[in-house]
């Protein structure tokens, strides 16, 4: 294994790749009681289109988000009841570029991993279970159509994006996972649930070498080869639309907002981006931030209002939401602002302030087991190593965060979805 120190965190690092592709890792905990085990594999619900051991796959959207559901199905054993009677806590997600399941626990780390490992592993579909799933799921989808929140966020990336699968929202749609069979979710599995596509990270007060020898033991001995994803093409810098509106049944308007941004690809340079478009939301529009308070006490945004910079294979953006009765006023007070700071420049102490904390924030983040071992794999996917952030915040200018903002906030690529309020008839 190979054991990389991190003194300015007090953690040290223990990584090995097995011989079937697997990459594992564990951070120690010495004298914890909580363990937390994540197996996850690169793939989301974006991973639509793909070649596989040559052969062109397209596949309905939702297939990621289902194959989540149907993976804790196992031949004749109930694995949620097997979990509980060790008194761990399982559980699963998948978004738009990664799937994980994940339990933690107090006692029988061993046994626990084993049955992670163990049905993650073993894929067990009948056009039965499936068939009754989709009810299941979509029930689970309209909840989300009913829920104003979600709803904005994904009207959101349909009016920034012309093609890419971000679009789509997560679980897909009631028509889309109509078309899903037993089959799909095979091929599927198939190409993205191998060793060389996945990843074990493991946080508590356990043995390395043991916890990579039981993956050894029970995980398949074969290496596949990845499958080469297509998201289309490149997207253009325009957005599709550039408002979206629609009627629910909310108190006052939610919105959300989004400035589109090249995508910085995969490794160091992307995460460097990251922590710098997350500093760049912070100082323009966070809550420390001049330009917050005064939204604040003019009354155009309340507590509900949030901002910062995500990326996903194949796009990025700078944005924010909340609720408020007057957002096109929110928004021009942004252009405004980026343009005086694109011109007066940052505060020095405001921008040293706010890279402390968000310095300060990550540190803290070392605390939640689950957080870590959640950035931890979504690093390691992205072509980085996490525990390396104290050394890029370092180097972080604020000339840097100040040319992000300048670039970001441009109206030609922004977009904005509204849900507002259902008008009361006379």
């Amino acid at each position: 294994m190979t054991i990389t120190k991190y003194p300015a965190l007090e953690e040290t690092l223990y990584e090995t790749v097995l011989p079937n592709g697997l990459p594992v890792c564990v951070l120690p905990k010495k004298g914890f009681t909580k363990k937390c085990a994540y197996f996850v594999t690169n793939y989301g619900s974006i991973d639509t289109d793909f070649t596989w051991q040559g052969k062109q796959y397209h596949t309905p959207a939702g297939v990621a988000h289902y194959l989540e559901h149907k993976m804790f199905d196992l031949e004749g054993r109930d694995v949620m009841a097997e979990f509980s009677a060790m008194g761990a806590n399982p559980n699963a997600f998948t978004s738009y570029s990664m799937t994980a399941y994940y339990f933690t626990c107090t006692e029988h780390f061993q046994d626990c991993l084993e049955l992670l490992l163990t049905f993650v592993s073993t894929p067990y579909f009948t056009q039965e279970s499936v068939e009754k799933e989709r009810g299941i799921i979509a029930q689970e989808i309209r909840m989300y159509e009913d829920s104003a929140d979600s709803q904005v966020y994904e009207d959101l990336f349909e009016a920034l994006y012309h093609h890419h699968p971000v679009r789509v929202p997560i679980a897909g749609t009631v028509e889309s996972i109509g078309e899903i069979t037993a089959q799909t979710l095979y091929d599927c599995y198939g190409a993205f649930y191998h060793p060389a596509n996945m990843m074990l990270c493991v946080v508590g007060d356990v043995d390395p070498q043991e916890v990579a020898a039981l993956a050894e033991k029970i995980l398949p001995k074969e290496s596949l080869p990845l499958p080469r994803r297509d998201y289309g093409p490149e997207e253009p810098m325009t957005c599709k639309q550039v408002r979206t509106r629609r009627v629910m049944d909310v108190a006052m308007t939610t919105f959300q907002m989004g400035f589109k941004m090249p995508w910085p690809g995969f490794g160091p340079q992307a995460v460097r981006q990251q922590m710098v478009g997350d500093l760049a939301a912070e100082a323009l529009m966070g809550e420390s931030s001049p330009l917050y308070l005064r939204l604040y006490q003019q009354g155009l945004i309340d507590s509900s209002f949030a901002c910062g910079y995500e990326d996903l294979p194949g796009v990025a953006l700078l944005s924010c939401g909340g609720d408020s009765d007057r957002p096109e006023q929110v928004y021009e007070a942004i252009l405004q602002e980026a343009r005086r700071i694109g011109t007066e420049g940052l505060d020095l102490e405001l921008f040293s302030r706010l890279k402390r904390s968000s310095l300060g924030r990550r540190y803290r983040g070392l605390d939640s087991m689950d957080s870590t071992c959640f950035r931890l794999c979504s690093a390691h996917f992205d072509g980085d190593r996490y525990l390396e952030f104290p050394e890029v915040y370092a180097g972080i200018a604020k000339e840097e965060v100040e040319t992000f903002i300048k670039h970001a906030v441009d109206p030609e690529h922004c977009a904005m979805a509204l849900v507002e309020p259902r008008q009361e008839e006379d």
